[in-house]
């Protein structure tokens, strides 16, 4: 059975430095996922995670078990993405435009969002394509939800967000993608059970 991330990380404080490899190899895929889709750009997403990887060695000794070894780790590699994304006048944290909206969200459900889920591969490729095509600010809240299947509790702890704006972020990342899908698919797309009542509901949260 393997070790848990709690195992490595004690190896790792007892002295066994090289056990940071085995965190490196476990979290480095979805950590990656996240950074090209902030990013969208290979070369940049590798050295904004080397340096998360590299920030998180360092801050070991402090971490304090408060969430998961993931979702901490998670939102270092958010924040050294959020940092790049800055430098180039992209702005992705809280903004007027989402505390305008937060009265609005809260008409909506949890279950106003229901479970991902594609009929083919070749649909899967698609979508993951759109997510990747749509701003930053939305592309990290839609991979977290659906492709990472983060709750909405850990993408709060992630991104520093208040839940109210993760809520719009993820609605209007999901409008994004579903226009996106209908434009290249037509009116009758039903390829993704994502949108399933999502025109009787949107309203409620415009």
């Amino acid at each position: 059975m393997p070790n848990s991330d709690q195992e490595i990380i004690q190896r790792i404080l007892a002295g066994e430095k090289r056990a940071y490899a085995e965190l490196v190899n476990r979290h480095k895929d979805k950590a990656m996922t996240l950074a090209m889709r902030m990013l969208k750009s290979r070369q940049e997403a590798e050295e904004a995670l080397q340096d998360a990887f590299v920030r998180a060695f360092k801050a070991l000794p402090r971490f304090e078990w408060k969430s998961s070894f993931a979702t901490w780790f998670y939102r270092i590699v958010y924040n050294v993405c959020a940092t790049s994304l800055g430098k180039r006048g992209e702005e992705i944290h809280y903004s007027l435009d989402d505390e305008e909206s937060l009265v609005h969200v809260e008409l909506t459900s949890d279950d106003y969002i229901p479970d991902l889920q594609f009929e083919t591969s070749e649909v899967q490729r698609i979508v993951s394509e759109v997510i990747q095509n749509l701003p930053p600010k939305y592309t990290s809240i839609v991979t977290m939800f659906f492709i990472q299947e983060m709750s909405y509790d850990e993408i709060v702890e992630v991104t520093g967000l208040p839940l109210g704006t993760v809520k719009v972020r993820l609605f209007r990342g999901r409008s994004l993608l579903r226009n996106a899908l209908v434009e290249r698919f037509g009116n009758d797309f039903d390829g993704v059970t994502m949108f399933k009542d999502f025109d009787d509901k949107k309203e409620s949260v415009e």
